[in-house]
């Protein structure tokens, strides 16, 4: 019974333990870390992508690797896809909601490899083909 009790304790409702983590999260990353320099280099890079965090490892991608994924997953960055605006739209929130700290000397070069490499895409169709003889399908 005992062990029964204990275990329950860690069974609190999902959205405590999603705010728990949350709230954990925003403390960290609040937390007076100064900006990363030079952070380690990756583990392994594959066809220009970073194995282990799936960003295009071109340009200044160790220090977007060393700052912003030290308080979020690199799918943030991989799926919000801004221009150089947005980008510097979307830090200044982070400064002013989430407690980021000032960037310093790399704030611009994080916010150049964040526009050219995670722009936003050409959407809609595929362009018409073109040069293609077309023939006629005969049924028999």
């Amino acid at each position: 019974m005992g062990h029964h009790r204990s275990h329950r304790l860690w069974a609190l409702p999902k959205r405590y333990t999603v705010a728990a983590v949350l709230a954990l999260t925003i403390w960290t990353c609040s937390e007076d870390q100064p900006p990363v320099d030079n952070p380690t280099p990756p583990a392994g890079v594959v066809n220009g992508i970073d194995t282990l965090t799936g960003l295009i490892a071109q340009g200044d991608y160790l220090l977007v690797k060393g700052n912003c994924l030290a308080c979020h997953s690199a799918q943030l960055i991989t799926q919000a896809r801004a221009t150089e605006a947005g980008w510097e739209e979307m830090i200044d929130w982070m400064q002013e909601k989430q407690g980021l700290q000032e960037l310093g000397d790399k704030h611009t070069p994080i916010v150049a490899y964040l526009s050219e490499y995670y722009a936003p895409e050409e959407g809609g169709r595929r362009a018409p083909l073109r040069g293609v003889e077309w023939y006629e399908l005969t049924t028999k």
